[in-house]
């Protein structure tokens, strides 16, 4: 088999070319960086954002709307009632307690009672020389105490008659 020149230098030249020739293979790029990864970071920092935005935004109109109704059901007629009515109990339960402990016909030496969960004990005590002071212990239902010392028969709250009338 005889090969012509011609032949021969155009499958050199062939050969040549196809040995410069430089193919890349094609590559999909996705423009959303959620699916690429490149710049994702910036993307769901934006999304996480948007959703944590949204979700304070629906708690925040639900916790309004559960004051605003709190408030509504606080003020109506039946509630301000209930509260003056539970306001005067507790000023004559008061008032009670304190003839009790200051009265000068037959007082109350000591006592104990329970108000929601608090209890109230109280007496009275005599020091050595001879004063006398209420002793009031208020105990918690979280056991934190608070102590009243409440002196008898010192002070004077009105003039004797003499500041008045000059003489």
């Amino acid at each position: 088999m005889k090969i012509n020149g011609t032949y021969l230098g155009l499958l050199v030249i062939g050969f040549y070319f196809s040995v410069q020739v430089c193919a890349e293979p094609i590559v999909h790029k996705f423009k959303n960086p959620s699916f690429s990864g490149i710049g994702t970071g910036a993307h769901y920092l934006t999304i996480e954002n948007q959703e944590h935005s949204r979700k304070k935004a629906i708690k925040d109109a639900l916790e309004a709307a559960e004051r605003a109704a709190q408030r509504e059901i606080d003020n109506s007629t039946l509630s301000k009632f209930i509260r003056n009515l539970e306001s005067r109990i507790y000023a004559q339960l008061a008032k009670q307690l304190v003839d009790n402990m200051f009265s000068n016909d037959n007082p109350v030496r000591f006592g104990s009672f329970v108000l929601e969960g608090s209890t109230v004990t109280y007496e009275v005590i005599t020091n050595i020389d001879g004063t006398e002071f209420i002793k009031m212990t208020i105990v918690d239902e979280n056991g934190t105490t608070t102590v009243i010392e409440i002196p008898i028969g010192s002070g004077n709250f009105g003039g004797d008659g003499d500041a008045t009338d000059g003489g």
